[in-house]
């Protein structure tokens, strides 16, 4: 079977990755989605800022709460369905895209969230998040990056830096870091995306953008550890943060800095960062979420390094393709036209053919 990707740039939700789930009947408001737990996360976590900023966003997205679902694995991140009044489950380490692949294939009415941390994902659930994102299966994966693990009190994760000194790693780390986004690109994610946990609008932005693509859509957030890597991403956030931050926005050229002193452009098959004083105008990159292959959104993605020297933020590509989850049951609806199943079927697979007797 051939597969043509093709961009996807409608905003009405009747023909996006929601299409089939039911609405709210009223106006719902961020206190809807809050649940009786207690919030458990540490003072000063970015965690709360995400909670606050998703909360928010799922009220505009207007769907009903009965038909949405949070699956989580393990991590500090994997709290959050307590803290949603909506249905959830707390799976386990790094499976949560497998069970979240399940319901989506079988549930197409609900709306499939995954939130998952850096070190849960890349590691023990790297295997489950590649193959979700090259199936394309319709959910949401929300990706906490803080770079160390929190829970288990502040061992390296496969997103640490090298030399990187931790309670595991008491001489620096040896190990080369995962870029997360080249890592859902390589695995030719459908859509992909960072934000920054400090940065509502942005993620609000992000988030929308990700429910309304029907596929995987796969989201970086970029979040703080105060307890055990406190200001990782502090660089990111200072008065000169333009200098270091790369805005993505469909359709308009690549050029940042508090004055738009730095630009992106092509070199070889790459791209490479630029002083707008040394280059033509037609030469900056315009930036094309829609793309038909990954391979522009993960030359993005290099532009990324340990240092946090440069840092894209917003879509790298949300393109259209046939996902999994329409394929099996389109299969399964198939096969059931094919041989009908009687109410005696049961039975018949008990006692047909294909079974036998040990004596």
């Amino acid at each position: 079977m051939t597969i043509i990707e093709t961009p996807f740039v409608g905003t009405d939700l009747g023909i996006t990755g929601v299409s089939e789930v039911p609405t709210a009947t009223t106006k719902q408001k961020p206190k809807d989605y809050t649940s009786d737990q207690e919030v458990r996360w540490c003072p000063g976590c970015g965690d709360y800022v995400i909670l606050a900023t998703v909360r928010g966003f799922l009220a505009d997205l207007g769907l009903r709460r009965e038909n949405m679902m949070f699956v989580s694995g393990i991590g500090c991140s994997s709290r959050f369905p307590y803290y949603l009044e909506s249905y959830g489950l707390h799976s386990i380490h790094g499976r949560a895209p497998a069970i979240a692949t399940g319901l989506a294939v079988t549930r197409p009415d609900l709306s499939v969230w995954v939130v998952t941390g850096d070190g849960d994902a890349l590691s023990i659930g790297g295997n489950h998040l590649i193959h979700a994102l090259r199936r394309n299966v319709n959910m949401t994966i929300l990706l906490f990056n803080n770079r160390i693990y929190g829970l288990t009190k502040g061992q390296y994760s496969p997103t640490s830096e090298e030399g990187k000194v931790t309670k595991s790693t008491p001489m620096g780390s040896v190990d080369h870091p995962f870029n997360t986004l080249s890592v859902a690109l390589g695995a030719e994610a459908s859509f992909a995306a960072r934000a920054m946990d400090s940065d509502r609008a942005g993620l609000t932005e992000v988030l929308l953008a990700a429910a309304r693509h029907r596929g995987t859509s796969f989201v970086e957030i970029l979040q703080d550890c105060p307890i055990f890597n406190d200001g990782s991403f502090d660089q990111l956030r200072r008065d000169n943060a333009a200098d270091h931050l790369i805005p993505l926005r469909h359709g308009e050229p690549i050029i940042f800095g508090a004055d738009n002193e730095f630009a992106v452009v092509q070199s070889g098959f790459g791209l490479e960062i630029v002083s707008t004083r040394t280059v033509r105008e037609s030469d900056i990159m315009v930036h094309d979420a829609h793309a038909d292959g990954p391979e522009y959104a993960y030359a993005l993605s290099r532009l990324s390094d340990q240092d946090l020297g440069h840092v894209p933020t917003g879509i790298f590509r949300s393109v259209r393709r046939p996902t999994y989850d329409d394929a099996i049951r389109a299969q399964s609806e198939s096969a059931a036209e094919r041989a009908p199943l009687g109410d005696d079927s049961l039975q018949r697979l008990l006692s047909g053919p294909e079974t036998w007797t040990v004596d």
